[in-house]
């Protein structure tokens, strides 16, 4: 697949959820408590997303190509939404307008990015409920079991609800940053975690158990930021890795080799702890939103 060091490890995260995930659904299947198949299903478009996000799914075009903004720009990478490629294009490639520093342009690509792969799940999910829902109209006796699988789409819904409005207020928020720059005052920064806020702000937590997410929050988001940095250190090694390879200095080579494990091995191991925590806040959040709305 030609992925970098970095997207390897991501998608070794992945999949070490993934399986996590498997593995509880076959002991709930085996106590017969995924009757409708719900939680089945929820898999089969979790490995979708992961197929789709790293390129494994057979489409050509579906592939991340993984840049470094400050390194050699975006030019190579596509955001393929309009809106997004229309905004990017406006006001954060005025380098020379002093609004964005470089560390703060590389920020404002991953937000760009991490919105990027909102709506390439949104899409998947758009797409798995359709099908669902041709299939449903076919059924000409209703019974049990159809009015089961009506649950089922109505969840479904629910959770296309939930992400087009995470969508609509990523976009307002990403229009608003490119327009005036960085508030400085801000309580979060990274993407993910201001999601997570902005959701959690909309269920139905007391101030109590509120103030308590905001603290994890605080938590988590220290957390991804520790696994940007052995991101970034794990490319600069992988990037010394192959100059020393044409060294032919085997000392300097195996000193190399041996770092670039232990960041490799690291970067892994960070990765699948943040989207683990990403994973049970979402959950949380999930469970408070769905209580509004009984």
């Amino acid at each position: 697949l030609h992925l970098s060091a970095v997207k390897l490890a991501e998608l070794h995260s992945d999949l070490k959820i993934q399986e996590k995930d498997e593995l509880s659904w076959k002991k709930l299947k085996a106590e017969g408590l995924d009757e409708d198949g719900e939680k089945e299903a929820k898999l089969r478009r979790n490995l979708n997303v992961i197929m789709t996000k790293y390129g494994m799914n057979g489409k050509k075009d579906s592939q991340l190509v993984d840049t470094n903004y400050i390194k050699d720009g975006t030019e190579s990478d596509t955001l393929d939404d309009p809106r997004l490629e229309k905004l990017w294009s406006k006001e954060p490639k005025a380098k020379t307008s002093g609004k964005f520093s470089d560390e703060e342009l590389d920020k404002l690509w991953r937000e760009f990015k991490h919105h990027k792969e909102k709506i390439r799940e949104y899409n998947i999910l758009l797409e798995t409920v359709s099908r669902t829902e041709d299939i449903h109209k076919n059924v000409i006796n209703p019974s049990e079991e159809n009015l089961v699988k009506e649950e089922i789409l109505h969840n479904k819904h629910r959770e296309l609800k939930e992400k087009l409005r995470s969508i609509n207020q990523g976009f307002e928020r990403l229009r608003k940053v490119s327009h005036q720059g960085y508030d400085t005052t801000s309580e979060f920064e990274e993407p993910r975690v201001i999601d997570l806020w902005d959701m959690a702000k909309s269920a139905n937590f007391t101030e109590k158990e509120l103030e308590s997410f905001r603290e994890e929050l605080k938590h988590f988001e220290a957390k991804i930021e520790k696994h940007h940095h052995y991101q970034k250190q794990l490319e600069i090694s992988h990037q010394k890795l192959k100059h020393v390879e044409g060294t032919g200095d085997k000392d300097h080579l195996n000193r190399n080799k041996e770092k670039y494990a232990m960041l490799q091995e690291k970067t892994k191991e960070l990765g699948y702890k943040v989207k683990k925590h990403l994973q049970d806040l979402s959950s949380r959040i999930s469970q408070g939103l769905q209580h509004n709305e009984l």
